[in-house]
């Protein structure tokens, strides 16, 4: 592919290119706080709320732990995508999908974090209305969600460093003020005569279904956590998983359950203390001066470094994606921000179970998907420089896979049927039916070289200490870091 042809490729744009591994810039610290910021989301609030309204508080917290750390070991798979190949997720689904078919899944996931922009971006808005209210009496939060979303727009076009800064800074931060918003509200609901851990609400509502909403609630990052493990740093060189994904272990499987708990917990002992979900609410009716400030400061931070990794990145790649080579990530994070907007995420705010449940199925069948189609098809062997190619192996039937695309349509329809275990009839669904079809029918058909000739050499990139890279006139070649030369084709997104 000379420079003419990948200037009008669909399938080029520097921002979805493979990562080097001299690229990987994020270290644990920052991958751990990444999730920790991630996991401090007002919405999470409304979880532990919407449970203790009906199971005692120790079930509600156990059962949103093990939702966590289950979900943790999908996400600790799909990563690995990223940490071997470095590509995105959007490139990664041209496999199970074809180069066309990978749109209809991508866009969706694209526009769920759009919405979850405009959600975060509204909530953080309001809390800066509230403080600039009370210090100047200024009150409109219309201006302030514009200036919000412009200011994280440009802090994530800034690339993957200033994102990884940001959460350095923002979880300490929110942490610290998270501990204070507890022990407030523990005072309010002892001050009512009100036992936190003996409370026992009247509404019905099942272990299992907060197990799944909790499971439903990271179904996105599961599939798409690929667009932050490439930027992961690695051990290089081995074939050992572990130590290969040493560095998502303890955000995975601590950081995000611990976290995720706690926040939530927070948010039922609100709702013990007020019979209100939102922390937020209740103690700033009580707050003053600098009380007041710091609390919303900690909205704010919350707010801005989860939308940062986990909704902006992930839109705008989709976008990039689905209109190269003519969107850059630029212009993808502007898309992001204005399909958020759209969507009137504060009318979803109040339905948030609702749009947890919907779009967790579908993308619950997708996970199955891409972890029967990397780990048990291809056995994480990738032909990576077919994914750039319109006319390579996985162009399939007009560009579309349709084991994919019917195994995804079904597993989403029944896990959307049987909603109160949606996430667990998505995946298993999918994953089945898409093997059963790639083995019967696409694979006789649609010759995949990685698994005809079974060369960890030539399909692995990380395992043996390997970058995918694009030479103009060479088209993906495979290389270590010292032999890349100066005018290999440059990120925008670093």
């Amino acid at each position: 592919m000379d420079e003419t042809s990948r200037g009008q490729s669909r399938l080029m744009e520097p921002a979805i290119l493979p990562v080097w591994l001299n690229q990987r810039a994020i270290s644990n610290r920052g991958y751990i706080g990444l999730w920790i910021s991630m996991a401090v989301i007002i919405a999470t609030f409304q979880l532990g709320a919407g449970g203790v309204a009906g199971l005692p508080l120790p079930i509600v917290i156990a059962t949103i732990f093990f939702a966590n750390l289950l979900l943790g070991i999908v996400m600790a798979m799909t990563a690995d995508i990223g940490t071997e190949h470095g590509i995105s997720f959007a490139v990664y689904l041209r496999a199970p999908f074809g180069t066309v078919g990978t749109h209809i899944p991508s866009i969706t996931r694209g526009i769920v974090a759009a919405i979850w922009f405009g959600i975060q971006t509204y909530l953080g808005a309001l809390a800066l209305n509230g403080i600039f209210s009370y210090l100047t009496g200024f009150d409109n939060w219309v201006i302030w969600y514009i200036g919000f979303a412009v200011l994280q727009v440009i802090n994530t076009a800034m690339g993957i460093r200033a994102v990884e800064r940001l959460a350095k800074i923002a979880a300490p931060a929110i942490m610290a003020i998270s501990v204070w918003m507890y022990f407030t509200l523990d005072g309010l609901a002892t001050a009512s005569g009100k036992d936190i851990w003996s409370f026992a609400g009247d509404a019905e509502i099942s272990i299992v279904a907060l197990f799944v909403a909790n499971m439903a609630f990271w179904s996105s990052l599961a599939v798409d956590i690929p667009n932050i493990t490439r930027f992961l740093k690695v051990e290089a060189g081995t074939k050992s998983f572990f130590k290969r994904n040493k560095n998502v272990f303890l955000a995975q499987f601590i950081a995000l359950p611990v976290v995720q708990s706690w926040i939530a917990l927070i948010g039922a002992v609100s709702f013990i203390a007020a019979g209100d979900w939102n922390p937020i609410t209740v103690i700033q009716g009580q707050g003053t001066g600098i009380t007041l400030v710091v609390l919303l400061v900690m909205v704010v931070l919350a707010q801005w470094s989860t939308n940062t990794s986990a909704n902006l990145i992930p839109a705008a790649l989709t976008f990039v994606n689905a209109g190269a080579p003519w969107i850059t990530y630029a212009m993808g994070l502007v898309l992001a921000a204005i399909v958020g907007t759209l969507a009137m995420p504060w009318l979803i705010l109040d339905h948030l179970f609702t749009y947890l449940g919907l779009y967790g199925a579908m993308l619950a069948s997708l996970g199955g998907i891409m972890i029967c189609d990397y780990f048990v098809i291809r056995k994480r062997r990738l032909n990576v420089p077919e994914l750039y190619e319109e006319e390579g192996q996985f162009k399939y039937i007009a560009g579309c896979n349709p084991a994919g695309l019917i195994a995804w349509v079904v597993g989403g329809a029944l896990a959307i049927y049987a909603i109160d275990l949606s996430y667990f009839v998505g995946f298993f669904t999918a994953f089945a039916l898409y093997w059963v079809l790639m083995k019967a029918w696409i694979l006789p058909k649609f010759k995949q070289d990685e698994l005809v000739h079974t060369d960890d050499e030539k399909y692995l990139a990380t395992s043996i200490n390997r970058n995918w890279v694009y030479l103009d006139g060479q088209g993906m070649v495979k290389m270590d870091c010292s032999s890349i030369p100066a005018h290999a084709l440059s990120r925008e997104d670093l």
